[in-house]
């Protein structure tokens, strides 16, 4: 479907938020995305029609919702292009990457060019690399995994002139000794895309580990993980259009079948005896006790959605969205954009010089525009550069280029007024 104004129109005729909420301009998607009728319907009809518990019934209704429950896991491999049991669902893109901080420790052999666990001999890989971009989800599990198992994080550091990621840097910082490279796709604050494929490419001829936090990413533009080559890829549905409560870990079938298992109980075992238990196959083995079937369902309606767009169309429309946002912010008098890159997905950062961010978000939400201000789970990065935060705003397929027109045209009044009153 080609986006336009027009299309965009009947587009947002799907999501009751905006009919429900008239005066509504909803500039925070980085934050999570609103959700269509087709997708709320699923939930509604699965609770009403389908609803019961999966792998463990023999009755017509649980078998139909075992049926659905894993038709999402091939819609979500194809929309990624992996296998459906290379799928792990899990609650959101943090817990995805907690789970490999706590297990990937006990599967790394020197040979292989992993680290072990603290109770092992230790590795001569002992260092994790990281970005100065990274949202606290991928930094504070790694920071604990460092302190468990005496390892140094180093990061890679990004341009003063943009904010974009040193890729000579990363060069530098990425060695021998690098066990595991974690990194941002698009950066929530900055909405910088980094060149994960080339540092990827990089990491493994190094021997190292390779995961991709693409919580940013995976809503906005074709994310292929056989094209990436990385070992593992995080993200959540809820900023997908699907509802809250359901993550994916995706994970290379040789090393998920190595991978301990990071919760325990029914469901991911094989046999259990008094004293010992084994695990079931993937991906059943990370996934204990009853999942949120109705999300995995509802994520898989999210990305046929999504998929009748057309996800080339969608990132086509929001760089088209982004440029012009881009351009009318910097007319305002009084305005910093922390964006100079031309290689940014569709979120940008600002600040007024003279009023804080949060002021700003409490006076855009009176003309009923909400936006994110703050640090953004992003604190590392706001000291760098010494700032309080900023005024992020984020766009999806169903932002116009009518929202950014009446964005900027509050922006405007509320620095006029702001330095009239500082006269």
């Amino acid at each position: 479907m080609e986006l336009n104004n027009k299309t965009i129109k009947r587009i947002k005729k799907d999501f009751p938020i905006f009919k429900n909420n008239k005066r509504l301009v909803y500039l925070d998607n980085a934050a999570t995305s609103q959700k269509p009728k087709q997708v709320i319907n699923t939930l509604k009809n699965f609770y009403e029609k389908d609803y019961a518990n999966i792998h463990r019934g023999i009755y017509r209704l649980s078998e139909k919702a075992t049926e659905l429950y894993m038709k999402s896991k091939e819609i979500v491999a194809e929309f990624i292009g992996s296998d459906p049991e290379e799928i792990i669902y899990t609650k959101n893109t943090t817990e995805s990457l907690n789970l490999l901080s706590y297990s990937l420790p006990f599967i790394i052999s020197e040979s292989k060019g992993e680290i072990k666990s603290k109770s092992k001999r230790k590795s001569k890989k002992n260092e994790i690399v990281l970005t100065e971009l990274e949202h606290h989800s991928n930094l504070i599990p790694w920071q604990q995994l460092a302190k468990r198992n005496n390892m140094k994080i180093k990061f890679i550091e990004i341009k003063p002139e943009n904010y974009e990621l040193d890729f000579d840097d990363a060069l530098k910082k990425i060695t021998n000794k690098t066990a595991i490279v974690a990194i941002n796709h698009v950066s929530n604050s900055f909405g910088l895309i980094n060149p994960i494929k080339e540092i990827i490419k990089f990491a493994k001829s190094k021997k190292a580990i390779t995961i991709v936090d693409a919580a940013q990413s995976m809503p906005h533009m074709k994310v292929n993980v056989k094209d990436l080559n990385c070992d593992f890829l995080a993200f959540s549905g809820h900023k997908m259009l699907g509802p809250t409560g359901i993550g994916v870990l995706y994970g290379k079938k040789e090393l998920l079948k190595k991978l301990p298992p990071f919760l325990f109980g029914g469901g991911m075992i094989n046999d259990v005896e008094l004293k010992k238990s084994s695990w079931a196959e993937i991906p059943f083995k990370f996934e204990a006790g009853t999942p949120d079937i109705s999300s995995a369902i509802g994520l898989g309606r999210a990305i046929r959605y999504i998929q009748s767009i057309g996800i080339e169309n969608i990132e086509s429309w929001e760089k088209k969205l982004t440029a012009y946002a881009l351009n009318k912010l910097k007319e305002i008098p009084g305005i910093k954009v922390y964006n100079s890159s031309k290689n940014i997905s569709g979120i940008l950062s600002f600040n007024f010089e003279k009023i804080p961010p949060h002021d700003v978000a409490s006076l855009l939400d009176f003309y009923g525009i909400a936006i994110r201000a703050g640090y953004h789970c992003n604190i590392p990065l706001m000291k760098k550069l010494n700032i309080p935060g900023t005024c992020r705003i984020s766009f999806y397929f169903y932002n116009s280029f009518e929202d950014i027109d009446y964005l900027v045209k509050i922006l405007k009044k509320i620095s006029l007024e702001i330095t009239k009153k500082l006269e």
